[in-house]
């Protein structure tokens, strides 16, 4: 495996409800000219986390911080009327827990788990990575 320091949570910016899954997003990543989707995990409203980019190839889903880490992205982050929100259902939560504590498992102890919202002004993930993890 590639050297990882961090793993970083994104939204997909998606309405609360409105389920997508991993094809979806690679298509949307697709259609703005990138090479397939920038994501390592997708995490459905349903709890079902499905595969992404392979982890051994970086991901292209946090703009200088790609190289060294894994993207991992629940669906939803917006309310009904598109404005930023904690979408995730109970399933979701659980989990990216789960995810995130498998995933440290995986790579350096002296890895660390951030929001994309840590490195952008945008509000992905819509919640606190370091008090809800």
């Amino acid at each position: 495996m590639r050297k990882v320091d961090k793993i970083i949570i994104h939204c997909s910016a998606t309405k609360e409800g409105q389920d997508f899954n991993a094809n979806d997003i690679n298509n949307w990543h697709n259609a703005k000219g990138w090479d397939g989707i920038g994501y390592h995990y997708v995490i459905k409203l349903d709890g079902t986390v499905e595969q992404g980019r392979p982890v051994e190839i970086s991901g292209a889903h946090t703009k200088g911080h790609n190289k060294g880490s894994i993207g991992v992205c629940y669906i939803g982050g917006l309310d009904a009327n598109g404005k930023a929100k904690d979408t995730r259902t109970p399933e979701q939560v659980n989990s990216l827990r789960v995810l995130i504590g498998a995933l440290l498992s995986l790579i350096p102890a002296e890895a660390s788990v951030h929001g994309h919202n840590e490195f952008s002004s945008k509000s992905c993930p819509c919640f606190n990575v370091h008090t809800e993890l």
